[in-house]
């Protein structure tokens, strides 16, 4: 029985996140499977990634064939590079002790690389949302001073029709004082 690793779809319509299952290759997607081994969520920025590394690791030394994308998964978790290092250990290429020494090297550099990642990420967002505060604040800044501008022309209009009607009034008064 061909045995392969491979995603299978769930959740919503344009939402959906992945089970990472051990079926056989003639089983449909989403259907019957054997074993799961852990869930892939794209939605997240970074991707979610929730693998049972011994699971994958036992699979993968028993001959079950990852399509394209769940191998990139388990070459990000790390589990094709222990496979390699155990193959190497099989073959008297090198000892346990200096592969898991290997191993442990390559994880903590994995570490630091995607927590400078995230960080990144954080800091991109960070000055994003600063950027945008700041264009915010001019665009604020023109408004107040173009309703200024519109409350001193008003301003000058009104004081310029009290003024006419002021004018207006004193001329009506001097009339009829001058008409008496």
């Amino acid at each position: 029985m061909p045995v392969k690793i491979r995603l299978a779809r769930h959740g919503k319509k344009r939402y959906a996140y992945y089970h990472i299952v051990v079926a056989d290759s003639r089983s449909p997607r989403d259907g019957r499977f054997i074993e799961r081994i852990g869930s892939y969520n794209p939605n997240t920025n970074p991707a979610t990634i929730d693998l049972n590394f011994e699971k994958a690791l036992s699979w993968i030394g028993k001959g079950a064939q990852p399509t394209d994308t769940t191998r990139t998964i388990l070459s990000n978790a790390g589990v094709m590079f222990k496979h390699h290092l155990l193959t190497g250990v099989r073959k008297n290429a090198l000892t346990e002790a200096e592969a898991e020494t290997k191993f442990n090297i390559w994880k903590t550099d994995k570490l630091k690389k995607s927590t400078a990642e995230i960080e990144k990420l954080a800091e991109a967002a960070k000055s994003d949302d600063k950027k945008r505060f700041e264009a915010e604040v001019k665009i604020n800044e023109t408004r107040a001073a173009e309703i200024a501008k519109r409350n001193s022309v008003l301003a000058t209009e009104v004081a310029d029709a009290e003024k006419v009607e002021t004018t207006e009034k004193v001329d009506a008064t001097e009339t009829k004082k001058g008409n008496k």
